[in-house]
């Protein structure tokens, strides 16, 4: 087989990789973490054994859902942090860009950060092993902004990894509350949550020859 041959080939599994994942969406917004194997195969046109030579198991299929929308929210965020405003107005942006983000798609969120609630045929499915990386990746993702950004002195590496789990987590509990409960508008969650963060990070300085925090 030539190069050509093996391109096309993948560009073909990859494209019927994104119509499984489009399909998988689907079912996820419909049946949040309820969405089972069997709907998403159904929704995909595909029976089980199909899905499943694609992704492996439950597992591999939410990995790659994790993936795709941890990808486009940490977009969000990055624009959010690098908007052309003051450090509060971008703090308060950030945390209205993850909050906006779980609000606008909580089937989404609940699959994600709850896949096992609503699948009684998947109870099996492990959701600290699948959920944990991505709030995980997403501290990392943070603490480089930080660390890149602000000068905190003597372990700024360590502190900025420190503030940048410390701030998902605070984000994420904060939110699964939120969206649980609605105890209040988000416009006043983003204000109550910058405050508590503004201390130190008005105090810090901006790293020289960073671009700015």
């Amino acid at each position: 087989m030539d190069t050509t041959q093996r391109t096309e080939q993948q560009r073909s599994a990859d494209r019927r990789r994104r119509e499984l994942l489009e399909a998988a969406d689907r079912v996820v917004l419909r049946d949040g973490p309820g969405a089972s194997m069997n709907a998403i195969a159904a929704e995909a046109g595909i029976t089980k054994p199909i899905l499943y030579r694609h992704f492996g198991d439950k597992g591999g299929l939410y990995a790659a859902l994790a993936q795709r929308h941890t990808d486009a929210l940490l977009d969000s965020l990055r624009a959010a942090l690098d908007a052309p405003a003051e450090r509060r107005e971008r703090v308060e942006a950030t945390l209205d860009t993850y909050l906006a983000a779980i609000e606008a798609r909580p089937q989404v969120y609940r699959f994600l950060m709850h896949p096992a609630e609503g699948s009684p045929s998947e109870q099996g499915f492990d959701v600290g092993k699948h959920s944990a990386p991505l709030l995980r990746r997403m501290g990392e993702e943070l603490a480089q902004v930080i660390e890149d950004r602000l000068d905190l002195g003597p372990g700024n590496h360590q502190l900025a990894r420190v503030w940048g789990h410390g701030i998902v987590g605070m984000m994420h509990a904060a939110g699964d509350w939120w969206l649980g409960e609605r105890p209040c508008g988000r416009a006043e969650l983003v204000r109550s949550l910058a405050d508590l963060l503004w201390g130190r990070l008005a105090a810090a300085g901006d790293k020289v020859g960073g671009p700015g925090f």
